[in-house]
């Protein structure tokens, strides 16, 4: 950069460090700004937000290098920017308009959506503790979904605090209502992570039966702990990889397994920018064996005639479609209805797939 440092105002002197930094991380973007605020705390909220929201702006377009390829689309003069595999991926399977249109919507700003927490309030109630403060509007799909059209700092709301709402992307919140989750059932989240998803269905077993969440990571079960007790839901149990002998005990009892699995994240990558500088056609080849390996796995623990839902944040019919056909070929299984399927969309949700199976052996 020919601009000397000292030279840089405020907010651009730490772009560029967070910029310089972050090249040759593997860290999610937003994981490491996190540390570097915390590292830095003589910034201020304004100060913070205006930073993030210019690296994520020179991301989108410009990547973590200078290593990106310029697509035209001749008719409305657009410009994008995606690596070539992923662009290349895109264009075969949607065509060139197609492609287009999502390179374009992957470098839009994603809308900022939460869902009402059913166990505490509805979400008429909170569009109306909301509606004075803020400009708000009800999801168009998700029954329990709000958009809010400004950014806002969730965490310092008292709803946020009291565990009325929780941040999440409408097409997310609508994977939860795949499953005909009914109250006494047992669900096992395979995959939790955090637990976004079992967060989102946790209402519909109105305190009855048991909602278990496993994940390899101890430390994100850590946060789904703190997310759940914030919530008010209390029929849960959270199982780490480790704890084989309380794993095994729940094999072939679950009324419902969610296989929500690692993936490319395609579908979300205008809220993850950095991840689509990242993708390779060599890193998408090791995903879909993962996944594979992971849905056989979780299917052990649903019982016969049970229900098993396959869900990705993916674009890529390799990681949805040509899997769903996959695993109906190699194991007993039967779909039980079409698949939900979103395309990112301006000012609407994100990219997700899932399809729910019924073991049919018994």
């Amino acid at each position: 950069m020919l601009v000397s440092m000292k030279r840089l105002p405020f907010r651009d002197f730490h772009i560029v460090q967070i910029l310089k930094a972050f090249r040759g991380e593997h860290c999610p973007l937003d994981l490491f700004i996190h540390r570097y605020f915390r590292e830095h705390k003589s910034l201020g909220s304004s100060d913070r937000a205006s930073i993030t929201e210019n690296i994520y702006d020179t991301v989108r377009q410009w990547g973590l290098e200078a290593n990106y390829i310029e697509v035209k689309d001749l008719k409305n003069n657009t410009q994008e920017t995606l690596p070539p595999a992923l662009f290349n991926l895109l264009h075969r399977h949607f065509g060139e308009a197609g492609a287009l249109s999502i390179a374009e919507e992957l470098n839009r700003r994603a809308p900022t959506t939460i869902r009402a927490n059913l166990l505490k309030i509805t979400r008429d109630q909170l569009l109306e503790k909301f509606a004075t403060r803020f400009p708000v509007r009800p999801c168009l799909y998700s029954p329990t979904g709000i958009i809010f059209e400004e950014k806002t700092n969730f965490l310092a709301l008292t709803e946020f605090t009291e565990g009325l709402f929780e941040i999440q992307d409408e097409a997310s919140q609508l994977i939860a209502h795949q499953l005909g989750v009914q109250p006494g059932d047992h669900i096992l989240d395979y995959c939790s992570g955090s637990g976004g998803k079992s967060l989102a269905l946790a209402h519909h077993l109105q305190g009855k039966g048991q909602l278990y969440l496993h994940d390899v990571r101890k430390k994100i079960l850590i946060q789904a702990k703190k997310r759940l007790a914030r919530a008010g839901i209390q029929n849960s149990q959270l199982i780490h990889n480790e704890e084989l002998k309380r794993l095994n005990a729940l094999k072939g009892r679950m009324d419902f397994v969610l296989a929500d699995v690692p993936c490319t994240g395609t579908g979300t990558m205008r809220r993850n920018p950095d991840m689509k500088w990242r993708f390779t056609e060599e890193g998408l080849s090791r995903v879909l064996e993962l996944q594979r390996q992971i849905f056989t796995e979780a299917l052990l623990f649903l019982k016969p005639r049970g229900q098993i839902i396959y869900a990705t944040c993916s674009l890529l019919p390799d990681e949805n479609q040509m899997q769903t056909e996959y695993f109906l070929k190699k194991l007993p299984l039967k779909q039980v209805k079409e698949p939900f399927c979103s395309l990112p969309s301006k000012g609407g949700m994100d990219g997700f797939y899932a399809v729910v199976f019924e073991r049919t052996n018994c």
